[in-house]
């Protein structure tokens, strides 16, 4: 009798330990599958995780500016005559505002190859001013020339030179920038001694941001 009864006791016990041990491991499952609920684990949250999305908004492209320094120049070949021309505007970029007299000034000097004694005349500079934005060009102001008014035309070979101003007019609110079309018609002797000339034309052009 005594010895069933210690069979019985240690068979009980065995049952309680492996109820036990079943209790534990379900209890550990459930707190694993609990965690498990609650999100990603902290070392998978990073690149693969879901990116921000990009704004919207578009970032304005910058406006071009020859004049962004002060001043510019500029080479330009016509037939056998070269023409190096400055440009420069004594008024600062941050004042050429829509509504503001703008001031171009300009001095141009030309050189002819070959150099054999013929000379060189500016017969007419023409500026032309045209508004623009992204959207595109907008209406032109009225041209602005400049036309010697002794035959055939200002000397413009080295060392003489020409100088002169335009000035940019109101232009429309919405516009950015200006584009300036130059021209310059230079009239070329066909000999040193000739009183008859070759017409050649140089054209130039320049964008300036308009300030808002």
């Amino acid at each position: 009798m005594i010895t069933g009864s210690s069979t019985s006791r240690a068979a009980r016990t065995t049952q309680r330990s492996k109820a036990l041990t079943i209790a534990t491991v379900m209890t550990v499952l459930t707190t694993a599958l609990s965690l498990s609920g609650c999100g990603a684990a902290p070392w998978a949250q990073g690149t693969d995780g879901p990116s921000p999305s990009a704004s919207s908004t578009a970032v304005p492209e910058p406006v071009p500016n020859d004049l962004s320094t002060g001043s510019t120049q500029r080479t330009l070949t016509a037939g056998a005559v070269t023409a190096t021309v400055d440009y420069w505007s004594e008024l600062s970029m941050d004042k050429w505002t829509p509504g503001a007299l703008k001031p171009l000034k300009l001095s141009l000097v030309t050189t002819i190859t070959p150099s054999d004694g013929q000379k060189v005349y500016l017969q007419r500079a023409t500026m032309v001013a045209v508004p623009g934005n992204a959207a595109g060009a907008l209406a032109a102001l009225d041209p602005q020339i400049d036309q010697a008014t002794t035959p055939p035309g200002y000397l413009v070979l080295s060392p003489y030179s020409y100088s002169q101003q335009f000035t940019v007019g109101a232009v429309p609110d919405e516009a950015t920038f200006v584009t300036l079309e130059l021209t310059y018609d230079f009239l070329v002797q066909t000999t040193p001694t000739s009183t008859e000339y070759a017409k050649q034309t140089a054209t130039d052009t320049l964008t300036v941001a308009i300030a808002h």
